[in-house]
């Protein structure tokens, strides 16, 4: 510094002790100065204050050398006690050298500016608040200053701000969150402390209200939530809580829309901390927002779903996860979906961008299941739809939501409990919003059967609801053509054909309406006879999933739909189907669960009399399929007590070629015989005048055994027969086959016959193919 400059109205003396080393001498100039100051102030000559204030300023604060700054800092300090309340006037010139010493790389100069500006602001008080922005940016740097005397002086500093701005009503909040939104992303733990200890402070005064501006500085509090330190975690959880409570108290006031897409991403971290918190926060918003939160549904339904398989290691989350999920499933309502009445022409008209970009968004999702979860929901889904601070009527974003649970049930990876919660949450769209989830059946269809094969029975079980409530809902019927059934769907369609009541065993066809049903049943939609086929064709490309679930996926099925419509239409499929080994058993497994399953009683029941034309029917179109299998055909005849035409069909089986598959079938057949089912059948063996057919069948089943346990186990059964009149003439046979053919004259059991051999024919032709051996093809049943 040159001594010889000009530094008046500061004394040479004063200004030689300002540049001293010792602080004593400098602390000697300061009080000089503020002497000087303070006669200023009474002369009111505000010019040579000024001139002081810009002479420690640029002189000495902001000088090169280390001693002048460190007097500069003092002296600033005594002219702010020489100003008093005046000080105010001045604080600009005053704060902002001493800022500026905040960035010195001398730890003992950042501590004396520390000092000087906590004298500065002791005086000035409530009249820093306009500079508090400054202030609290340079506090925050030094919070995290690695010298502990600097961090003590800063912290002094600081309580005796946030004691001013206690005080005052006058603090900028409006102003100063945009600092906060910035400074609240440190990653230092001290900048971080220091900034949770503000939130703090400020959420305490009463005429702060901070919950306007939460969605600012929420994702920042959830971030330092994850900090490592112990004690920052745990102010962060404090002040977190403190929100949530001010938010149940004024739910009206909060902007729920603005924050759920920042809970939707906490909601996805691997800090278990961070994710059970922001999962509590979700739970309150669904449960205080209601249907604010339905545009947002799917990005919840991505961060809630996966939470719903965790064990118990997680289990806090996954509680919390499943009450989200549960309270947001009940803000789906009837209202949602569309109305009844179709739109009018010039409506549709006026539509034509929103039907283009939801034709679009299904085309994308009927890429099938194969398709990546990674790369559907970068296309096309939006997770985060932007926040509108207009009052607009809430809307379902019903594609995206779908898209979602799609996903996740293409997802092999996922678990039991989120694959079940996806489709609790399909059958729950289907059954309030039918008429739009019927837009996405075509993409969801794929991936609901091939969750058949599922590990788990009460996935299973789901999924067969969900199935169950497309192929029946009402929103499913078409009355003509449209791209919901599909080209391929109809065509289907065509070639089915289902025996009609006044044609006994005759075949017609009928066009797509009405054709999905029997004419006994109510009418399932246009979806149940798609669901038919392709649940055989999975049965048929998943030989295990057969044996193993075939059995059972059928039972529940017909718990949920018609038993009648089932057997009806996987009979009438069955019949065109191609690989007659496959049919054979299939048409062997429904067999066994039409003679076995409680819940196919009432089915049971309606075969065994055939008096009506519906069972006729059924009966007929039954039987063409069960041709596939000549053991299943005679039990089916024994079932609807057509024992005549059961004894003609074991005549028959002598020009069959005797596997020991077909001897395993009638072990079988044996076996049911003795189960209660056919109760009825051997209490009628008590009255041999009039059922000889089925004595002379049972004996042909007899005949067909060879010695082995069930052999003995009918031979037993027939010699329990009362007395054998099967001696009685020939014409006393025909009044009594008279007698019980009266019971169903429609039906034509010489064509049913010939095409049991038809079938037969097939069948022993594809052996022989398979077998190369061509030469026995003479053993063929003759026409």
């Amino acid at each position: 510094m040159n001594p010889e400059k000009d530094f008046a109205p500061l004394t040479p003396n004063i200004v030689r002790a300002l540049n001293d080393k010792l602080y004593e001498k400098r602390k000697v100039a300061a009080l000089e100065i503020e002497k000087l100051v303070r006669e200023f102030v009474a002369q009111n000559n505000t010019v040579q204050i000024k001139h002081v204030i810009q002479t420690l300023s640029q002189e000495f604060a902001l000088s090169q050398h280390p001693h002048s700054r460190k007097g500069g800092l003092i002296g600033l300090a005594a002219c702010s006690i020489a100003l008093g309340k005046d000080s105010g006037l001045y604080l600009k010139e005053l704060i902002e050298p001493v800022l500026t010493c905040f960035n010195d790389a001398d730890s003992r100069l950042r501590y004396y500016a520390c000092e000087a500006l906590y004298n500065i602001v002791k005086v000035a008080r409530g009249a820093v608040l306009p500079h508090f922005n400054v202030l609290f940016d340079g506090l925050s740097k030094l919070a995290a200053d690695p010298d502990p005397n600097v961090k003590s002086g800063s912290e002094l500093l600081d309580r005796l701000l946030k004691d001013i701005v206690t005080e005052s009503n006058k603090f900028d909040l409006v102003g100063f969150i945009p600092l906060l939104r910035e400074r609240i992303y440190s990653n230092n733990q001290y900048a971080r402390q220091f900034i949770i200890s503000w939130i703090l402070v400020l959420e305490s005064v009463p005429d702060i209200n901070l919950l306007d501006y939460l969605p600012e500085i929420l994702d920042g509090l959830f971030q330092i939530l994850g900090d490592n330190g112990k004690e920052i975690r745990k102010m962060c959880e404090v002040v977190l809580g403190e929100f949530l409570k001010e938010i149940k108290k004024n739910p009206s006031s909060v902007k729920f829309a603005e924050m759920a897409n920042i809970l939707v991403i906490h909601c996805k971290t691997t800090d278990d901390l961070i994710q059970l918190t922001a999962m509590c926060w979700m739970r309150e918003f669904i449960q205080l927002a209601g249907r604010v939160m339905l545009p947002y549904s799917s990005g919840v339904l991505t961060a809630v779903l996966p939470c719903l398989a965790y064990d118990d290691r997680k289990k806090s989350i996954k509680e919390v996860a499943n009450v989200c999920n549960q309270s947001l499933m009940k803000l789906v309502t009837p209202e949602d979906d569309e109305p009844d009445e179709p739109k009018p022409a010039v409506q549709k008209q006026a539509e034509p961008s929103h039907d283009d970009s939801l034709a679009k968004q299904e085309g994308t999702a009927r890429e099938g299941p194969d398709g990546s979860c990674d790369s559907t929901f970068s296309s096309s889904i939006n997770v985060f739809p932007p926040a509108s601070t207009e009052r607009a009527p809430v809307t379902l974003h019903l594609d995206g939501i779908v898209q979602v649970l799609n996903c996740h049930l293409s997802d092999t990876a996922i678990g039991m409990m989120t694959r079940i919660a996806v489709l609790k949450w399909l059958y729950h769209l289907y059954i309030k919003t039918p008429r739009k989830m019927f837009r996405h059946t075509d993409s969801l269809f794929p991936i609901l059967l091939q969750t058949l094969s599922d590990e788990s029975d009460e996935v299973i079980l789901k999924d067969l609801e969900v199935l169950a409530e497309i192929a029946s809902s009402p929103a499913g019927q078409t009355d003509d053509p449209s791209p919901l059934n599909g080209p391929d769907l109809r065509a289907s369609h065509s070639e089915l054909q289902v025996p009609t009541p006044g044609g006994a065993g005759l075949l017609i066809t009928s066009g797509t309406k009405g054709l999905e049903c029997s004419p006994s049943t109510p009418t399932m939609n246009s979806y149940f006879y798609k669901f038919m086929i392709n649940l055989l064709k999975r049965f048929s490309s998943e030989r295990k999933l057969l044996e193993v679930r075939g059995a059972f996926i059928i039972r529940q099925l017909c718990l949920l739909l018609n038993a009648e419509n089932i057997f009806h239409s996987m009979a009438d499929i069955l019949l065109r189907e191609e690989d007659l080994k496959f049919a054979s058993t299939m048409v062997h497994t429904l067999n066994t669960i039409l003679l076995t399953s409680t819940e196919l009683f009432q089915l049971r029941n309606q075969l065994k009399d055939l008096k009506t034309p519906e069972s006729q029917s059924l009966f007929c179109c039954l039987y063409r399929s069960w041709c596939h299998n000549p053991v299943t055909t005679v039990s089916l005849c024994f079932l609807t007590q057509n024992y005549q035409h059961a004894y003609d069909l074991i005549q028959k089986f002598g020009d069959l070629e005797v596997t020991v598959d077909f001897l395993t079938e009638v072990d079988k057949l044996v076996q049911l015989i003795e189960c209660p089912i056919f109760t009825y059948l051997r209490l009628q063996l008590l009255d041999v005048k009039n059922n000889p057919y089925l004595i002379k069948a049972l004996y042909g089943l007899l005949m067909l055994l060879p010695q082995s346990s069930a052999f003995q186990l009918l031979s037993h059964r027939l010699q329990c027969v009362p007395n054998p009149e099967l001696l009685q003439t020939e014409d006393s046979l025909k009044a009594v086959f008279h007698t019980q053919r009266a019971d169903c004259p429609t039906i034509d059991y010489a064509e049913l016959l010939q095409h049991f051999e038809k079938v037969q024919n097939k069948h022993l032709e594809v052996r022989h193919q398979r077998s190369g051996r061509g030469d026995h093809l003479d053993r063929r049943i003759v026409l």
